[in-house]
C-alpha cells in the first residue's frame, strides 16, 4: 500500500469478512505526521486563538476557561505552518511560514491594551482600535526581505520581542521601562501605537527571553544582552537602574560561554556550557539564597555552586518565586517559594531538592520513554516534557493554566492528556500552547 489508508475487516478465524464487526485501519506508507497545536487555560481574553470561546455561536455558551487541551485549527486552515510561538500575560504570537509562497508571517491574538501585538483597527481606517484580539491577526513587520526568516518569538507582561535571520530585533508594545530597547519616553502613550521600534543587532541570537519587563538576548557565541526593568538586579548590569539600550551583561558570567537562560518574572538563571548554573535579580524567596543569603536583590550574575550531585545542568526554568533545573541525568530539582512539585506540605527550600522521578512516569519498566528532556514555567506553574512526548504539569492552576480538566492546584506532576506527541510548550502567565505531532 502506498498511500491513504485503508479499512479493512476480519472475522475470529482469520478470514476475510467485510460484514465483521472488528475493524483494522493502516496508515499508508507515504502518510506524514501532521502539525497540531492545542491550547488551554484563559479563554476570556482570546489568548487562545478560538474565536468560538469569546464570542459563541448560536446555542453555545461563552467559556472563560479551557480546562482541557483544545485543539487550535485556525493556522492550518490557513494553510500556516507554525515555526516558533511566545506567551504573554494574556495573548499568544505565533511565526507562521507560509504554505503556498514560503513567506514568513507574524499572527497576535489576545490582549492588545498596549500595541504588543500590533496596530489593529476595525473596521478598516475607522480609528477604532482593537485592544483585543479573539483569534490571530497578522502583525505588520517592516520586513525588507520576502525571503526573510523570523526564527524567535518572546512575550512579556505587555511587549513582544520578535527575531529574524537576517533584519535584525524587532519590539513591539510598552517601552515604559525601556523592555522594547528603545529610549524611554515619558508619557508615552503606548494604546493604539504604530510604532515597530527595529534593532540592528549584528550577533546571531540562539534565544530570546522576555522577563515581565525586562528582555534578555542570547547570542550564538554564548553572551547574553539585556534592557529593560532592573529594580531586582534582573540585567545583570551592577546597578538597579533601567536599561533603555541592549547592553551586555557583566558577572561571573564573563567569559562563560552560556548556552541557555530564563526569567518569567524578575529572577534570571543562565547555564553555561560547562552545565555551570548562574543567578541574578530578585531573591525575596530564597531564588538565589545559595549565593546571596543576605541580600534580597542581586544585581551582578553570580555562580550558584551546586551540590555535585546535582549538577551539571542542563536546563533551567524561572518563574515568578520558584526555580527549576533538569540535570544531564535528566533529574528534574526545584527550590524557592510556592508549589514546588513535592507535594502540598513543601512550599519552601533554599536549596534545590529533586523530584522523584517516578511522578514524570519514570518506572523500571519505562525509564526511556519517561526521561524529562525540557522545562517550560508560567508564573506560577511548571511543565515538563518528556522524550516520548508526554507532558506533564504542576503548579498554581489560575484559569486552568495546567490544562488538567479542573482548577484545582496541583502539588506534584501530573500528566496532561494530549491526544499528539507533544514537541514545543509555551507557557503565559495563565495560559499554555504547545506545539505537537500527530500520532499518525
Amino acid at each position: 500500500m502506498n498511500e491513504g489508508s485503508e479499512l479493512f475487516r476480519s472475522n475470529s478465524n482469520g478470514d476475510d469478512d467485510y460484514d465483521s464487526d472488528t475493524v483494522n485501519q493502516y496508515a499508508g506508507k507515504n502518510l506524514k505526521r501532521a502539525d497540531r497545536i492545542y491550547g488551554w487555560g484563559s479563554a476570556s481574553t482570546g489568548a487562545l486563538g478560538v474565536k468560538t470561546l469569546v464570542r459563541p455561536e448560536k446555542h453555545q455558551k461563552t467559556r472563560k476557561v479551557q480546562l482541557t487541551p483544545l485543539k487550535i485549527e485556525i493556522m492550518a486552515k490557513r494553510k500556516l505552518k507554525v515555526k516558533a510561538m511566545g506567551c504573554g500575560y494574556g495573548f499568544t504570537v505565533f511565526a507562521c511560514e507560509d504554505g503556498s509562497t514560503g513567506q514568513m508571517h507574524v499572527y497576535g491574538t489576545g490582549l492588545n491594551t498596549d500595541s504588543q501585538i500590533g496596530y489593529h483597527e476595525y473596521p478598516r481606517r475607522s480609528g477604532r482600535v482593537l485592544e483585543l484580539l479573539i483569534e490571530p491577526s497578522e502583525i505588520q513587520l517592516p520586513l525588507q526581505n520576502r525571503s526573510t526568516r523570523i526564527t524567535h518569538v518572546a512575550c512579556g507582561r505587555a511587549h513582544t520581542v520578535i527575531v529574524t535571520d537576517g533584519e535584525g530585533v524587532f519590539t513591539l508594545g510598552n517601552n515604559s521601562l525601556g523592555q522594547c530597547g528603545r529610549k524611554i519616553i515619558e508619557s508615552e502613550i503606548f494604546r493604539g501605537s504604530q510604532l515597530v521600534n527595529r534593532i540592528d543587532f549584528k550577533e546571531k541570537i540562539k534565544q530570546v527571553v522576555c522577563g515581565q519587563d525586562h528582555t534578555l538576548l542570547l547570542t550564538d557565541d554564548g553572551r547574553l544582552f539585556a534592557c529593560g526593568l532592573s529594580t531586582d538586579g534582573q540585567t545583570g548590569q551592577g546597578h538597579y537602574e533601567c536599561v533603555e539600550n541592549f547592553e551586555e551583561v557583566v558577572g561571573d558570567v564573563k567569559g562563560e560561554k552560556i548556552v541557555q537562560v530564563s526569567s518569567k518574572a524578575d529572577t534570571v538563571l543562565a547555564v553555561s556550557e560547562k552545565g555551570d548554573l548562574f543567578g541574578w535579580g530578585n531573591n525575596e524567596y530564597d531564588q538565589l539564597e545559595i549565593v546571596a543569603p543576605d541580600e534580597t536583590q542581586l544585581h551582578t550574575p553570580r555562580h550558584v555552586r551546586l551540590r555535585p550531585d546535582v549538577g551539571p545542568v542542563k536546563k533551567t526554568c524561572t518563574a515568578g518565586s520558584t526555580c527549576a533545573i533538569l540535570n544531564r541525568k535528566g533529574l528534574v530539582y526545584t527550590w524557592g517559594y510556592g508549589i514546588l512539585g513535592r507535594g502540598p506540605t513543601v512550599d519552601r527550600s533554599a536549596v534545590p531538592h529533586v523530584i522523584p522521578p517516578i511522578l514524570f512516569g519514570n518506572t523500571d519498566y519505562k525509564t526511556g520513554d519517561a526521561a524529562v528532556t525540557d522545562l517550560q514555567c508560567g508564573l506560577h506553574f511548571f511543565t515538563a516534557l518528556t522524550c516520548s512526548g508526554d507532558l506533564y504539569t504542576w503548579g498554581r492552576n489560575r484559569l486552568a493554566c495546567l490544562g488538567l480538566g479542573h482548577v484545582n492546584d496541583q502539588y506534584f506532576p501530573l500528566k496532561t492528556h494530549i491526544p499528539a506527541e507533544v514537541k514545543q510548550v509555551h507557557c503565559g502567565v495563565d495560559h499554555a500552547v504547545v506545539l505537537c505531532k500527530s500520532f499518525v
